[in-house]
């Protein structure tokens, strides 16, 4: 790798992030992406074999954020006890970047759901992020004195607890005066981590 590489990557994944979220990642071409990021066809092709091999990369680094953001709250509680409104509070925590992401990843989703192979590959990235995201909501609830009662499971939880963030997110972009983001998540998720776990 060259000392140029890393930087080159990243021009073309903040390019293609623009892209996608301004043109949908349907009507972006690789070309689109290379003039944006100042490249050519040959840069973009000695990084990425294709525009979804591009798009995974923006997961992998998009999911990144996401933990660490995540993290940092957690880490922000303290080391003492917390309770289910503060996790709910960090589950329900976004920055500016996350609508911009939205409309790149909820796109590329309805397209993977018709395209098989690349239903697949989605559900892989899903599966390695729900799996840090288990790892760190199952910290936080032992901090909190809980467990989740008979018949829940942790993967389960997290499923869920992505599928009200996602849906109320959408909610909150389509009318962010009336229902600022972070919203309902703040209403609700107490509520919902409170009926599926019990004190240890």
């Amino acid at each position: 790798m060259t000392k140029r590489r890393p930087q080159t990557l990243a021009k073309l994944l903040d390019a293609a992030l623009e892209a996608f979220a301004e043109n949908g990642f349907g009507g972006t071409r690789i070309e689109d992406v290379c003039e944006r990021a100042g490249y050519t066809r040959g840069a973009f092709y000695s990084n990425f074999a294709s525009k979804e091999e591009l798009f995974f990369a923006l997961f992998d680094r998009h999911a990144e954020r996401v933990l660490e953001r995540f993290e940092k709250q957690a880490a922000a509680l303290g080391t003492g006890p917390v309770t289910l409104e503060a996790i709910a509070a960090a589950l329900a925590d976004f920055d500016e970047a996350e609508r911009t992401w939205y409309l790149v990843t909820t796109e590329f989703t309805l397209s993977a759901i018709r395209n098989p192979q690349a239903a697949r590959r989605l559900a892989q990235h899903d599966a390695a992020l729900r799996a840090e995201a288990m790892r760190l909501l199952g910290e936080l609830l032992t901090r909190a004195g809980l467990r989740l009662r008979a018949g829940v499971e942790l993967e389960s939880l997290v499923r869920m607890l992505i599928a009200v963030r996602e849906g109320a997110l959408a909610q909150s972009y389509v009318e962010p005066g009336e229902l600022p983001a972070g919203t309902l998540e703040g209403l609700f998720l107490p509520g919902l981590l409170g009926a599926v776990t019990e004190a240890v």
